[in-house]
């Protein structure tokens, strides 16, 4: 496996080798495992995708566009009242 140089600030290089250090890894090593456990984009539509068939298989849910709007609306908004005190 080849290496690749990764220009990042100075301080996000010292906060992960020291998060890499108290795992007992090498920077190197766990940037290695960090980019193998994150999902990209297209990966996360697609198990969405998949989540949203078995619940529907499972228990009819199907919310609409709007509903999912809705529902996303009402998150943010919880999560705003819990964030902000």
């Amino acid at each position: 496996m080849s290496d690749a140089n990764v220009r990042i600030p100075e301080a996000a290089r010292d906060r992960l080798a020291a998060i890499a250090a108290a795992e007992g890894l090498s920077l190197r090593a766990y940037l290695a495992r960090l980019a193998e456990t994150m999902l990209t984009p297209a990966e996360r539509a697609d198990r969405a995708e998949k989540a949203r068939t078995a619940l529907e298989k499972w228990n009819g849910y199907a919310p609409t566009g709007s509903e999912e709007d809705a529902l996303d609306s009402e998150l943010d908004r919880r999560l705003a009242r819990v964030t902000s005190r």
